[in-house]
């Protein structure tokens, strides 16, 4: 008989209680932290729409400032360190980096919440030094300096009215030591621990208003957690024993190289019925002429095609170029308004104008009682849809102004006392010291040339548009865009393909899509290649030549990264997701078909409402390396997550269909898992980059807009699925799909809702 030994029983008995107690206390903490991110995912996303219906204030009063919000973050932060302590994830040291940066980070907050300042001080140049400023809240608080304004200086791109910067230059006094430096835009000037950032300028251009932040501390740990968190992120991919290095070897993944084909494409256009116009070589060479136009000076090729784009919808018409159209309107004007080709797309406006299709005349707008849209004009008058009518009202004035000659400044006359260039046209007031031949060329040159359109003699038109323009390069040297930038743009204006480009890739991914959800649930594995897949992969790489050709051209015309509104980040989104699609399609053929879709729905979405927008300056705010790779970034993360949701759709038809294939469908699982973490790390680098140019540019690094509010929902609703160990319902791969599909909903209202619904500094882009 064998006796169990006393001391043995008790040592069991103590390490069964102890292991039941650490593992209650790993799951009350484990619920703990879990649950108060999703309690404050819930906070965030009411705060946002609280925002846009009562006001930044409320949501700022009841959401952001309160003294709850802050200690739920602060339960967050220390439920989690206690959480990863006590299993032990300090041994996995990129994972615990990665934890402990998001914990300075918070820490970093709290500190700039609770002692730091900000606020906004006002100067003038001809005001004695100030040492005073006023915070958001109305307080007063007082510097252990005094500041005054030298002088401020509005800079505006060469040969236009578009600012490019604001600049002040003010002086430090001290007591005896005095300093000084400049502030303008993205160009901090700090001393002794106050940053001072360049706000706004009164309109006589001699007083200025900076915003000061005093925030040493907060903004120094902050920036140590961004450090520790850029270094955490790049281990944990170089971590052979990371859980991204493990799916990256997982058996159903196993294939070869990557490779991309690059091809190009053209598309064609004709039509017939067409109304008087100018023949198309001297239309083209009107279209080559310089015009001052949406505060740059560019081709009249871009006017002439937001023109025809802006009233029909199309940048041609009945096979005429938007050069024809234009100089058809102003050549032509008693046959053109009488052409139905202002397309009037509310139903309120057509029934004013009295009108049964989509296209008016403008001769529509008229009666013997005077202009129909008047109301569009006015408030109070009964009009329901106002925008749709006001959208009617500004077609109206547009070709008025064309008609006129108003909208084409083509006329640059250059001040000799101020060296500056300004552009007319033929009816604007001239200036009493411009020369009097010159006043006379100005005035009657494009009356000269409408007698030789009348005479049809278009070899005198020719050569008197020679003329014009070698009057506008003498008269505005030094102030026009060089050769490449004015080839490009034209290059650029002929290249409207995006339409054709979104509904032909939509169709593709479509079909694609449904092919190879057939081929999964028919038990194939998906690892052999087909030539059906070498021919999307081609056809792929045709799109990504177009879109890169197009955001090149775009870069080369505003002299800046192509990333400063929402065409050209949907345009960089489609290239990611195209380029992503190239390089990962051998190790996952159904990425093909995901590829086409998401590129088609961001060409789409490029192209909403109307072709593609003009090319502006660039606000002065926007003039940052930084906004570069803010966007880049978040736009690769954004096509990751759209792939991991589409994995997730096709998923969901396997799972539904007669032939239920599991194997596919943990394949696909483990292609999503693989895929969400360098998103949500891109994600993540991408807030905090752009944190970092908030805080260049404003002197906050976070300032709740709904945009980042969203874009933080966003990081934590994918965080949870990268936490499979700790949430066990994601281990399931239908759960874990479901989930993809259902967290896309963050991203989609992150981009468009912020965009298009909720008011803020990201309404830009």
């Amino acid at each position: 008989m064998v006796y169990a030994c006393p001391f043995d029983l008790v040592c069991t008995t103590s390490s069964t209680y102890y292991f039941t107690a650490m593992t209650n206390k790993t799951k009350l903490l484990r619920n703990t932290c879990f649950g108060l991110t999703a309690l404050i995912i819930a906070i965030l996303a009411a705060a946002t729409i609280i925002e846009t219906l009562y006001g930044t204030e409320v949501a700022v009063t009841y959401f952001y400032g309160s003294p709850v919000f802050v200690a739920l973050w602060a339960a967050i932060a220390l439920s989690s360190i206690c959480y990863l302590i006590v299993r032990k994830t300090i041994r996995r040291k990129a994972v615990f980096l990665l934890h402990a940066a998001f914990a300075i980070i918070l820490s970093g907050a709290f500190i700039t919440h609770i002692w730091g300042e900000q606020g906004s001080i006002h100067l003038r140049c001809d005001d004695a030094p100030a040492n005073t400023f006023t915070t958001s809240d109305g307080d007063t608080h007082t510097m252990p300096f005094h500041i005054s304004l030298d002088n401020f200086t509005l800079t505006y791109y060469p040969g236009t009215q578009a600012p490019m910067d604001f600049v002040s230059n003010i002086t430090i006094h001290d007591g005896t030591a005095d300093d000084g430096g400049t502030v303008s835009m993205n160009n901090v000037y700090s001393y002794r621990g106050y940053r001072f950032y360049q706000s706004t300028y009164d309109s006589d251009g001699c007083g200025s208003t900076l915003a000061i932040s005093h925030d040493p501390y907060g903004i120094l740990v902050t920036y140590i957690g961004y450090a520790l968190l850029l270094l955490s992120m790049l281990l944990f991919f170089f971590d052979r024993s990371s859980r991204f290095r493990q799916l990256l070897r997982h058996p159903s993944l196993r294939t070869s190289a990557l490779v991309m084909v690059l091809t190009a494409t053209a598309f064609t256009a004709a039509a017939s019925n067409t109304p008087p116009a100018l023949p198309e070589g001297t239309a083209a060479r009107f279209g080559d002429l310089y015009v001052y136009y949406n505060d740059r000076v560019c081709p009249l090729q871009t006017l002439a095609r937001d023109f025809t784009v802006k009233l029909y919808g199309k940048p041609s018409y009945k096979g005429l170029s938007a050069e024809q159209v234009l100089t058809g309107w102003f050549f032509y004007y008693d046959s053109w308004k009488e052409e139905p080709m202002i397309r009037i797309k509310s139903r309120e406006a057509r029934h004013l104008l009295g009108i049964d299709g989509r296209y008016a005349r403008l001769t529509d707008f008229i009666d013997n009682r005077g202009y129909k849209l008047e109301g569009a004009r006015q408030t109070g008058t009964g009009i329901k849809d106002l925008r749709g009518v006001s959208e009617a009202d500004e077609k109206f004035s547009l070709a008025s102004m064309v008609c006129t000659g108003n909208a084409l400044k083509l006329f640059p006359y250059r001040d000799s006392t101020m060296n500056d260039v300004t552009w007319y046209s033929v009816t604007d007031r001239l200036p009493a010291t411009m020369p009097q031949p010159q006043w006379t060329f100005v005035r009657y040159c494009m009356n000269y040339i409408a007698e030789q359109v009348g005479r049809k003699d278009f070899i005198a038109v020719d050569t008197l548009l020679v003329k014009v323009k070698e009057y506008q390069r003498k008269e505005a040297t030094g102030r026009l865009p060089d050769e490449m930038r004015f080839k490009a743009e034209k290059i650029y204006n002929t290249l409207d393909f995006t339409r054709p480009a979104a509904m032909t890739s939509l169709a593709i991914g479509i079909v694609s899509f449904f092919f190879y959800c057939r081929r999964m649930t028919r038990q194939h594995t998906g690892n052999r290649r087909s030539r059906v897949s070498t021919l999307l992969a081609a056809m792929m790489a045709i799109v990504l030549v177009y879109i890169i050709t197009i955001l090149t051209l775009r870069g080369i015309i505003g002299g800046h990264f192509p990333a400063s509104n929402g065409f050209e980040t949907m345009l960089l989104m489609a290239a990611c997701i195209a380029v992503i699609t190239i390089a990962a399609y051998r190790r996952f053929e159904t990425i093909l078909s995901f590829g086409f879709m998401l590129c088609g729905f961001s060409l789409l979405v490029a192209m909403l409402g109307e072709a593609n927008p003009s090319v502006t300056q660039l606000m002065p705010v926007l003039s940052s390396p930084l906004l570069s790779i803010h966007v880049a970034v978040i736009m690769i993360s954004y096509s990751l997550f759209g792939f991991a949701m589409f994995n997730g759709v096709a998923a969901v038809i396997i799972n539904s269909s007669s032939h239920r294939n599991i194997r596919q469908i943990e394949r696909l699982q483990v292609m999503s898992r693989l895929i969400l973490y360098p998103a949500v790390f891109l994600l993540t680098a991408g807030i905090f980059i752009g944190a970092v140019w908030a805080n260049v540019s404003w002197g906050r690094y976070w300032g709740w807009d709904p945009k980042e509010t969203w874009a933080l929902i966003t990081l934590l609703v994918y965080a949870a699925a990268l936490h499979t160990d700790s949430l066990p319902a994601l281990r399931r791969p239908m759960a874990f799909h479901w989930f993809t599909i259902i967290a896309f909903l963050s991203v989609l209202i992150t981009y468009f809702g912020a965009n298009f619904i909720m008011a803020g500094l990201h309404s830009y882009a």
